[in-house]
């Protein structure tokens, strides 16, 4: 069977995207300046993120959703976007939701997590069998509780579900969250045999390595770069790539590293910053199908994260290829010698 496009596994989540002028310490309160509805989650953001680059790709979804009109809403938005579904639906709770709060005076968000179905979910709510895609999306771990646990004689769900998707004829990729660094090893090391791509932050790497990638705040590039060099020699992937705000670093499987610089976005056009890792593993991963060279997916990797800033959801800022890669352009680049 000749394979094309894309299915995402896992997280799909209500989100209520909150801006506030700024965070609160606690027993004080802040003032909501704007707040929205949309899908969440490495499962949705990934899936609308693909179709906005390209309408007429192949997207395909399986997940676990709960009773309710959270799970609805979502069932909806999928149909809308033209992203063929395969949820299964739970009575046992609601849908995961997320308070995303972004704070226009530091720029930095807050996710409060309702979990829902989230700790239901076990690999075999997540069917490839009658796919047609080549690449999987396939997150979270560290927020689904059967799935971070073993599962049958696998160290735990994510490995199942990697060689499931690979006895379907599927590529596989890993989206990770940013939770205690111990727990991210623990269940991100063992799915590293079982995956063809790996796109993840500087603090995963860090987590996954042991290597100081991020200091008070500040990315170091270069431990990045040796990050992803110590995560390819554990795994099967093709490449690892690092990504941070000012710029990613990809190693392939020969060990050439590839760097990029990120896009400057000005500060009066930055919404907020929920989904722009998914923006980026969508850019890159798109990039990736189609062929173009590592220094080109890292480009449209970055342009689609830069377009998905210019809005407080995760997906609603994101154009078409050439609209994120115009916007990029019009923008301009950071400066890789001077970070």
């Amino acid at each position: 069977m000749a394979r094309s496009g894309f299915i995402t596994a896992g997280t799909w989540c209500v989100d209520r995207n909150i801006t506030v002028e700024q965070w609160p310490n606690e027993d004080l309160s802040a003032r909501v300046v704007d707040m929205q509805l949309s899908g969440g989650g490495s499962g949705c953001n990934f899936a609308m993120d693909i179709k906005r680059l390209d309408p007429e790709m192949n997207v395909e979804t399986t997940s676990l959703l709960g009773a309710g009109e959270n799970g609805d809403f979502l069932i909806e938005l999928a149909q809308e976007a033209g992203i063929r579904h395969r949820f299964t639906r739970s009575t046992q709770a609601a849908t995961q939701s997320t308070d995303a709060y972004f704070s226009q005076a530091s720029q930095r968000r807050t996710h409060i997590l309702f979990m829902g179905v989230a700790p239901l979910l076990t690999p075999d709510h997540l069917v490839f069998d009658d796919s047609t895609a080549r690449i999987l999306h396939l997150g979270l771990p560290g927020v689904h509780e059967k799935m971070d646990a073993p599962w049958g004689t696998d160290e735990n769900g994510w490995v199942t579900t990697l060689k499931r998707a690979r006895q379907s004829g599927l590529e596989t990729n890993l989206e990770l969250l940013s939770v205690e660094a111990a727990t991210v090893a623990r269940l991100a090391l063992p799915c590293l045999p079982y995956l063809d791509t790996l796109i993840i932050n500087d603090y995963e790497a860090g987590a996954l390595t042991g290597r100081p990638c991020v200091t008070d705040g500040v990315t170091d590039l270069s431990n990045c770069a040796r990050a992803a060099q110590d995560i390819i020699e554990r795994g099967a992937m093709s490449c690892v790539a690092v990504h941070s705000v000012i710029g990613a670093v990809c190693v392939d499987r020969t060990g050439a590293c590839h760097a990029k610089p990120s896009v400057m976005v000005p500060s009066d056009a930055h919404r907020g910053a929920n989904g722009a890792g998914d923006a980026f593993a969508a850019g890159f991963l798109y990039a990736w199908h189609q062929g173009e060279a590592i220094a080109d997916c890292l480009t449209l990797a970055h342009a689609t994260a830069a377009s998905c800033l210019r809005s407080p959801s995760a997906s609603g800022g994101i154009g078409t290829m050439a609209d994120c890669l115009n916007l990029a352009a019009t923008w301009g680049w950071r400066d890789l010698a001077a970070i």
